[in-house]
C-alpha cells in the first residue's frame, strides 16, 4: 500500500483546503510531520484513517460526526477528505464527508445532510477516474478486503503509536493478550474455548438432568405403588441406582398384578346383584305407573261431565259465527264506505269556511271556474313583477352615483392638498440623503482605522504577558537545567560507588558448592565483604528514575520556553514597542468617532425609503385626481338615463298593484285564492261520489241478510266473531273433544284396569335395592381401575426409567471426554502445566514471530546489545504464554522489559512495533506496506542513539518504503530534509511541505 495524495477541506483544526503531496514527500525515503503542540499533527493521520474506514484512531473516534469537523471552517463549507492511494496494483481515490449540520438555504434554522462516501479507481491506460460505489457498506468492506485489516490492525501497524507499544512492553499477560487479540483477530481461538465450555455445562446438566429424571420416575413408582414398593435411600449420581430402581419396580408390578386379579373376580358378583335389583326396580315402577295412570282418567271424567252444558252453548255460538260469515263482505264494504262519506263531508265543510261569501253555496263546477280565473290575472303580473326588480337595481344605481360623487369629491380635496405640499417636502428627504450618505463613507473608514487599532491593541496586550511568561519560563528552564545536572552527577556517582563495590554484591550470591558467576570456581575462600558505604542496586536504580525525571522535565521546560519564544516574537511584529495605554486612547477615540459616524449614517435608508414612499405617494395622488375629474364627467349623463327610465317603471306598477301594496303582494293573495278555490271544488266532488257509494253498500248489506236468516243487518253484524275471538272457541271446542277421546282411551286399556285391581307398589324400597347394589359394583369397579392403572404406571415408569438407564450411559462417557477437553483448553486441567488457555498459546506463537523480528531492527538499534525474547514462565500463581524479556548482552541476563531505561523503551518499543508490522502484514496475506507513519517518541534519544534510530529507518527504504516521522525534536529538522509544516494560527492550522523529490 502507497499513499499518493491527501485532500482535507474543513477538517480537525484546518478551517479551509489543505493538500498532501505523499508522492514529493515519499521521494526522500524519510520525510518529518511537525509543528507546535495542538497544531493538527495528529490530525493529518486521522484523515488518513478516516479516509479508509470512515473513522479515526483509538478513542477520538467517538461523536466523530460532530468533532471531525473544524470551528475555523465557514459555515458554508462541508467537511471532506479524500485520499488516493495504490493498493494490490490498483490506483484508488476514496472521498468521505461526514454528517453536516448546514443552515438552511430558505428560512432559519439548521438542517442535517447525510455522511456521503465516493469510491474511484482511475485507468492505467487513458488515466481517467470511474466511479466504483456511493455506498458505505460496500466501500468499507472492499478497502478492507484489498488492505487484508481491520482498522485496529491499520492504526498499529501502518500509524505506529509508540505510546501503546511502551505500555505493552511493561504490560502484564492480559493487557497483552487483550491488544494480540485485536491486531491478530483470535476470536476463534477464544470461540472454541467458549464452546468446549459451554458444551461442557451442557453436557453435565443433561447428565444431571437424566439422574434426577430417573430419581423422580423412582419416586413416582413408589407412590403408585404405595405400600407395596420398598425404594431405598438414592442420590443422583449413585452407582446403583438404575438397578435398585428396576428391582423394586419389579416386584411393585408382580404384586399390582394380583391386585387386579382379585378386584375382577369381586366386580363380576356385585354386577349380578345389581341386575337383579334392577329388574325388580322397572316392575314396581311400571305397576305405579299404571295404576297412577288410572286414577287420574277417572278424574277427567268427572270433569268432563260438569263442564257439558258450556260445550253446548259454545256449539250453538260457533253455528250462528258460521252464517254471520256469509254476511261478512257486505258488512265490510258498507262501514267503509260510511267513513269515506264521513271524511269527505269535514273536508268540503273546512275548504268552504275560507272562501267568501259569494261562493259559499256554489257548486264543484262553480268553484273550479272561479279558481281558473284568478290563475290566468296571476299569470298576467309576471311582466309587473320583472318591472318591479329593476326599478329596486335602478334605485340602487342611482344611490351608488351619489356615494361615488361625494368619494371623488373627498378624493380630490385631499389630493390638491398633499400636491400643494410636494416641492418642499422632497428637497429636505434629498438633504437629508446626502448628509447619511457622507456619514457613512466616514463611518467605513473609521471602522477600518478601529479594526487595525484593536488587533495592534490585543497584540500588545499578548506582548506584554508573553514577554512576562518568556522570563518566568526561562528562570524554570534554567532551574530544571540545574536540578537535571545535579541529579545526573548523583547518579553517576553511586553509579561509579556500585561498580567500585559491585564484587561484595556479586559475593552476597555465592554458596559453597556452586560456580562463581564470573570465575566459574565452586570454592570461594576469600569472599568481598560490604563496606559502611556500599551503594546497592536499588539506590543507583532510585538515583537514575530521579536523573531521568530531571532531564525530562528539563525537556518539557525547553520546549515550553520555546513556544513562548515564538509566540512573543510574532505578538511583537505585529504591535511593536508602542505602549498598551497608548494603543488603548488610540482606540478609544475612534470607537467615538465610528460611533458618532454610525448613528449619523443609519439615517440613510430610513430616509431613502421616505423619499420613495413619498415619489409613490405623489405619482398616486397625481392619478387619482384625474381619475376622479373623468368619473365626475361620465356620472352627468348616466344619471339623466336612470331619471328616465324611472318614472316609465313606476306609472306601469302603479297600473299593476290595484289595491295592493306591491306586485308581490298582489300576486301572494291571488296564489291563495286559486288554492283555496281548487281545495274547495275537489272536495265538493269527493262528498258527492262517496255520498252515492254509501246509498249503494246499504242496499247491498240488507240483501245479504236476509239471504242468511237474520231479521235485521243488526243481528248478523252481532253474531259475527273476529278472529281473535272465532280461534279461541274453536280451540275450546278441539279441547273438549280431544279430552273426551283421551279419557275414553285410558278407561278401556286391559293393562290398566288390571293394574288398578292389584295392591299398591312400593317403589322406594325397589329403589334403595338398586342404589345400594349400583354402589357396590361402582366401588368394585373403582376398585378394579386403580389396580390397573397401577400396573399401567408401573409398566410405563419401568420402561422409561431402563430406557433412561441406557440413555444416561454414552452421555456420561460424552461428558467425561469434553470435560477433559474444555479444562485443557481453558488452562485448569491438570495435564495442562503451565495453565495456559488455547487463545494465549496461539498468541504466545504469535508474540514469539514478533520478537524474532522485532530482534533484527533492535539489535541494530542499540549496537547489538538487546535482544527482545518470548517467555512462557508462570508468573506467581497466574497462567503463562505471554511474557516479554530482553537479554542484554553487557550482562548475559535476561530480565523484564519493564526495567528499560527511557531512550532504550522508545527503540524497544519501535523495534517491537516495526516487527508487529511485519507479522500482521504477513498475517493478512503479504499486503506490501509502502507507507508507514511513526508518531513522536524521538526526544528521549541522545545523538548516537537517534543516529542509529534513524539508519534502522533508512533502512527500511531498501524495498522502495517511505516512512513518515511525528516529533518535535528539533534536531530531526536538521536531519531530514523532507518536512510536512503544520502551523497553526486563530483562523485555523495549514499545511507547508517542503525539501520532497
Amino acid at each position: 500500500m502507497r499513499l499518493h495524495r491527501l485532500d482535507l477541506t474543513a477538517f480537525g483544526p484546518f478551517g479551509t483546503a489543505q493538500s498532501v503531496d505523499f508522492d514529493d514527500l515519499s521521494a526522500a525515503g524519510l520525510f518529518l510531520l511537525h509543528g507546535p503542540t495542538g497544531a493538527g499533527k495528529t490530525s493529518v493521520l486521522d484523515a488518513v484513517c478516516y479516509a479508509l474506514y470512515g473513522a479515526v484512531p483509538g478513542a477520538r473516534q467517538s461523536g466523530q460526526g460532530t468533532t471531525l469537523r473544524s470551528d475555523h471552517a465557514d459555515p458554508g463549507t462541508r467537511t471532506e477528505v479524500t485520499l488516493e492511494l495504490t493498493v494490490a496494483g490498483r490506483r484508488l481515490r476514496v472521498t468521505r464527508q461526514p454528517p453536516w449540520e448546514r443552515p438552511k438555504k430558505r428560512g432559519t434554522g439548521t438542517t442535517v445532510d447525510k455522511a456521503q462516501t465516493w469510491l474511484s479507481e482511475r485507468d492505467p491506460v487513458g488515466g481517467t477516474w470511474k466511479d466504483l460505489s456511493r455506498s458505505h457498506q460496500e466501500i468499507g468492506e472492499e478497502i478492507t478486503q484489498l488492505l487484508g485489516m481491520s482498522r485496529e490492525q491499520f492504526c498499529q501497524v501502518v500509524l505506529l503509536p509508540q505510546g501503546d507499544f511502551a505500555r505493552f512492553l511493561r504490560a502484564d499477560a492480559e493487557a497483552r493478550g487483550r491488544l494480540l487479540g485485536r491486531l491478530f483477530d483470535t476470536r476463534r481461538f477464544a470461540e472454541v474455548e467458549k464452546r468446549l465450555a459451554e458444551r461442557r455445562r451442557g453436557t453435565e446438566a443433561r447428565v444431571r438432568e437424566g439422574d434426577a429424571a430417573l430419581l423422580a420416575d423412582a419416586h413416582r413408582m413408589q407412590q403408585a405403588a404405595g405400600d407395596t414398593m420398598d425404594l431405598p435411600d438414592l442420590t443422583p449420581g449413585d452407582p446403583g441406582l438404575a438397578d435398585a430402581v428396576l428391582s423394586a419396580a419389579a416386584v411393585a408390578r408382580s404384586t399390582a398384578r394380583e391386585q387386579l386379579t382379585v378386584a375382577h373376580c369381586r366386580l363380576a358378583a356385585a354386577e349380578s346383584a345389581r341386575t337383579a335389583a334392577a329388574v325388580a326396580l322397572d316392575e314396581s315402577r311400571e305397576r305405579d305407573r299404571l295404576q297412577r295412570r288410572f286414577a287420574e282418567a277417572r278424574e277427567r271424567a268427572a270433569r268432563l261431565a260438569e263442564r257439558a252444558a258450556g260445550h253446548r252453548e259454545n256449539e250453538a255460538r260457533m253455528a250462528r259465527a258460521r252464517k254471520a260469515e256469509t254476511v261478512a263482505a257486505a258488512l265490510d264494504l258498507r262501514e267503509s264506505a260510511d267513513t269515506d262519506h264521513r271524511r269527505a263531508t269535514a273536508a268540503e265543510t273546512r275548504a268552504r269556511a275560507l272562501l267568501p261569501a259569494a261562493l259559499a253555496d256554489a257548486g264543484a263546477a262553480g268553484l273550479a271556474a272561479a279558481a281558473r280565473r284568478a290563475a290566468e290575472e296571476r299569470g298576467g303580473l309576471e311582466s309587473a313583477r320583472r318591472a318591479e326588480q329593476r326599478l329596486t337595481r335602478l334605485l340602487d344605481e342611482r344611490s351608488d352615483l351619489d356615494r361615488q360623487e361625494r368619494a371623488d369629491a373627498d378624493v380630490l380635496d385631499e389630493a390638491e392638498a398633499w400636491l400643494a405640499q410636494w416641492e418642499r417636502t422632497r428637497d429636505g428627504l434629498r438633504e437629508a440623503i446626502d448628509t447619511a450618505q457622507q456619514a457613512a463613507a466616514r463611518a467605513d473608514d473609521l471602522a477600518a482605522r478601529r479594526d487595525a487599532a484593536a488587533q495592534r491593541l490585543t497584540a500588545a496586550r499578548q506582548r506584554d504577558d508573553l514577554a512576562a511568561r518568556t522570563e518566568d519560563a526561562r528562570r524554570t528552564a534554567l532551574d530544571a537545567a540545574e536540578r537535571a545536572t545535579r541529579a545526573r552527577a548523583h547518579w553517576l556517582d553511586l553509579k561509579e560507588q556500585r561498580l567500585d563495590g559491585i564484587a561484595a554484591e556479586l559475593a552476597a550470591h555465592l554458596t559453597d558448592g556452586a560456580p562463581c558467576a564470573v570465575c566459574g570456581a565452586t570454592e570461594h575462600p576469600a569472599p568481598a565483604r560490604r563496606d559502611a558505604g556500599h551503594v546497592d542496586r536499588e539506590t543507583e536504580e532510585r538515583a537514575l528514575a530521579d536523573s531521568r525525571a530531571a532531564e525530562v522535565a528539563h525537556a518539557e521546560d525547553e520546549r515550553t520556553l520555546s513556544t513562548l519564544r515564538e509566540a512573543l516574537a510574532a505578538a511583537r511584529a505585529e504591535a511593536g514597542d508602542t505602549p498598551v495605554e497608548r494603543l488603548a486612547d488610540a482606540l478609544a477615540e475612534l470607537e467615538d468617532a465610528y460611533a458618532r459616524a454610525r448613528d449619523a449614517a443609519s439615517l440613510l435608508h430610513s430616509a431613502q425609503e421616505e423619499l420613495r414612499r413619498a415619489e409613490r405617494e405623489h405619482a398616486l395622488r397625481t392619478a387619482a385626481r384625474q381619475e376622479a375629474a373623468v368619473r365626475a364627467a361620465a356620472r352627468v349623463g348616466h344619471r339623466e338615463r336612470l331619471d328616465r327610465e324611472r318614472a316609465a317603471l313606476e306609472e306601469e306598477l302603479t297600473r299593476a298593484r290595484g289595491s295592493a301594496r306591491s306586485v308581490t303582494e298582489r300576486a301572494a293573495e291571488l296564489e291563495r285564492d286559486v288554492a283555496r278555490l281548487t281545495e274547495a271544488a275537489d272536495a265538493a266532488r269527493t262528498a258527492e261520489d262517496t255520498a252515492q257509494r254509501l246509498k249503494d253498500a246499504d242496499a247491498r248489506l240488507a240483501d245479504a241478510a236476509y239471504r242468511a236468516g237474520f231479521d235485521t243487518p243488526e243481528d248478523a253484524a252481532a253474531a259475527r266473531l273476529d278472529d281473535a275471538a272465532h280461534r279461541e272457541l274453536q280451540r275450546r271446542l278441539d279441547a273438549w273433544q280431544h279430552e273426551e277421546a283421551a279419557v275414553r282411551a285410558v278407561l278401556a286399556e286391559p293393562g290398566t284396569a288390571a293394574a288398578a285391581a292389584q295392591p299398591p307398589a312400593d317403589v322406594a324400597a325397589a329403589q334403595r335395592a338398586a342404589e345400594e347394589a349400583d354402589r357396590r359394583v361402582r366401588e368394585a369397579a373403582s376398585a378394579r381401575d386403580a389396580a390397573a392403572r397401577r400396573c399401567a404406571e408401573l409398566d410405563r415408569l419401568s420402561a422409561r426409567c431402563a430406557d433412561g438407564a441406557r440413555r444416561l450411559a454414552p452421555l456420561r462417557e460424552e461428558y467425561d471426554r469434553v470435560a477433559r477437553l474444555a479444562t485443557l483448553t481453558a488452562g485448569t486441567s491438570a495435564d495442562n502445566d503451565r495453565r495456559m488457555r488455547l487463545e494465549s498459546y496461539v498468541l504466545a506463537a504469535r508474540l514469539e514471530q514478533v520478537a524474532a523480528a522485532a530482534t533484527v531492527r533492535l539489535r541494530r538499534m542499540s549496537s547489538g546489545r538487546y535482544t527482545l525474547v518470548h517467555s512462557d514462565d508462570r508468573a506467581g500463581r497466574g497462567r503463562s504464554g505471554l511474557g516479554l524479556h530482553v537479554v542484554d548482552a553487557w550482562t548475559g541476563r535476561e530480565r523484564d522489559t519493564a526495567t528499560l531505561s527511557g531512550g532504550e523503551t522508545f527503540f524497544a518499543s519501535l523495534a517491537l512495533a516495526l516487527g508487529l508490522a511485519d507479522v500482521v502484514t504477513d498475517e493478512a496475506g503479504g499486503v506490501r506496506l509502502d507507507t508507514l507513519f511513526i508518531d513522536e517518541g524521538f526526544g528521549s534519544l541522545d545523538d548516537q542513539t537517534l543516529d542509529e534510530v534513524l539508519d534502522v529507518l533508512d533502512s527500511l527504504r531498501e524495498r522502495d518504503r517511505s516512512v513518515g516521522i511525528v516529533s518535535h525534536v528539533p534536531d530531526l529538522r536538521r536531519r531530514i530534509h523532507a518536512q510536512l509544516e503544520v502551523v497553526k494560527s486563530r483562523s485555523g492550522s495549514v499545511l507547508r511541505q517542503r525539501g520532497g523529490g
